[in-house]
């Protein structure tokens, strides 16, 4: 019997696809926020404050995450339970071992290298994360790693063009002087925005590849 004689099970289908694209902009937004407010953070005037606001804000950014994956695919519980702060403690340390390898190697050799760091860091805490939220796989050739893979390389690559367009440009696009009231405002668009932009469409296709993967029957 066709799909269309099933109007239960297009519903199904419809009603997961919804689930895994909404799924997938929040988890995206909740990355971008994050990494880009902590990457906003550390890039510039680095001094250990800074640094410690930045990894709070990451560290958070990784558990609000990981509630959105929690909250999709399984029952919610609690965040605070030891093994699943561990998965957002992994994913936090990704991030900062990417930039510190990138950093330490430098040029565009240093963003290569630390794209394939944290390529494999997050690949790891993908099937981490199915582990700590006992998402087990449906079928034998489910390609749980696989869908890891290919999610971890999209993210990272969409983090390498977030820390190209720190490293290689300086451009910066202003608007004339806009008039309000008694003050004058000028909007100014730098590299880093659409750097970030980017990034958060990036993270976008990587996360809605995995909701898809998972969600589908």
């Amino acid at each position: 019997m066709s799909v269309i004689r099933q109007p239960e099970v297009l519903g199904r289908t419809t009603r997961r696809r919804v689930v895994g694209v909404t799924a997938a902009l929040s988890a995206a937004a909740v990355e971008t926020v994050g990494v880009g407010l902590w990457f906003g953070l550390v890039v510039g005037s680095r001094t250990t404050s800074t640094a410690l606001a930045g990894l709070g804000i990451l560290f958070c950014g990784s558990l609000l995450r990981a509630g959105v994956f929690g909250a999709t695919v399984s029952d919610l519980g609690d965040l605070l339970e030891p093994h699943r702060l561990g998965a957002a403690v992994v994913l936090t340390t990704g991030w900062v071992l990417w930039l510190l390898v990138a950093e330490l190697i430098g040029g565009s050799i240093g963003v290569v290298v630390g794209t394939t760091v944290l390529a494999g860091v997050l690949t790891a805490q993908f099937v981490l994360e199915r582990r700590v939220f006992r998402l087990r796989a449906k079928r034998s050739n489910d390609g749980t790693t696989v869908t890891a893979a290919i999610s971890g390389l999209l993210m990272a690559a969409g983090a390498s063009a977030l820390l190209a367009t720190t490293w290689f440009t300086d451009w910066v696009l202003s608007s004339p002087p806009l008039s309000l009231g008694f003050t004058t405002v000028v909007v100014e668009i730098v590299a880093l925005h659409i750097g970030v932009l980017v990034f958060g469409f990036v993270a976008f296709l990587a996360h809605q590849h995995r909701f898809q993967r998972i969600l589908d029957p």
